[in-house]
């Protein structure tokens, strides 16, 4: 399945969406005015959105996701990978890791997934 465009400021709401699923749109209506200051037309324009797009699902004012968190992030990620690396996760990788300071528990965490992948299993 080909996941659909999640502009920035429809992240946000996903966010929202995402953690507190199945919402009512009024909930969402009042979430996201208190946490990203916008109005009710706003939100209902970025459900309607979403919903076209299939990212979403309106039922009946509950609002559920079709495109998982984990999902979106990993589409987001092969995006960039391959727009700005193109297509070197080792690229991508090492650029990240020059600007960032890695805990321990953070490499090991990362030597696990390795690990995982190279006997075959999923992340």
């Amino acid at each position: 399945m080909e996941i659909p465009k999640i502009h920035e400021s429809e992240y946000r709401f996903c966010l929202i969406m995402w953690e507190h699923e199945p919402v009512t749109s009024a909930m969402l209506v009042k979430l996201c005015r208190e946490l990203l200051g916008w109005k009710r037309t706003t939100t209902y324009t970025v459900i309607k959105r979403l919903g076209e797009r299939g990212v979403l699902k309106n039922e009946n004012g509950t609002i559920t996701s079709l495109v998982s968190k984990s999902n979106a992030q990993a589409c987001e990620i092969d995006e960039l990978v391959e727009k700005k690396f193109q297509g070197s996760l080792p690229a991508f990788i090492s650029a990240f890791t020059k600007r960032q300071d890695l805990s321990a528990a953070e490499l090991d965490e990362m030597q696990r997934m390795i690990d995982r992948i190279r006997k075959g299993g999923s992340q």
